[in-house]
């Protein structure tokens, strides 16, 4: 009987103190504001009818070859960060156009080269920003 008592107790304890775990870690989320989009006021930008955009590119068959090629070479070096991976790449008749922020110069002139390699240094239109630390 004691010791059914005594589970019980230690049951509860640990409930409780699991309980006021979840309170503390939710209490100091709600306090700090999630980190703000980097790019924001350029997607507002893009919003435009007259800004080339991925959702308007078209559905011809070399340009999204295109687009995928580019996007895998990305894809494939490692050293690039999140953001240079996930650079906007439109293909418009053959033209590449890469938008959107990446952590350095050095980033930026990786991924312009990575396009030229594929597309043509004559048919890359770079509108990347380095990000403001």
């Amino acid at each position: 009987m004691k010791r059914n008592i005594v589970k019980a107790l230690v049951a509860q304890l640990v409930l409780m103190s699991s309980l006021g775990m979840l309170w503390a870690q939710q209490d100091t989320g709600a306090t700090q504001s999630p980190p703000s989009a980097d790019n924001t006021r350029v997607n507002r930008r893009d919003r435009n009818d007259a800004e080339s955009t991925a959702d308007r590119q078209k559905e011809n068959p070399s340009d999204r070859e295109l687009t995928q090629q580019i996007r895998r070479a990305l894809v494939k070096d490692k050293s690039l960060s999140t953001n240079a991976h996930n650079v906007k790449i439109v293909a418009e008749n053959g033209v590449v156009t890469l938008k959107g922020p990446v952590n350095s110069d050095s980033e930026k002139q990786t991924v312009e080269a990575k396009a030229a390699e594929i597309a043509g240094s004559d048919k890359v239109d770079s509108e990347i920003q380095v990000r403001s630390k």
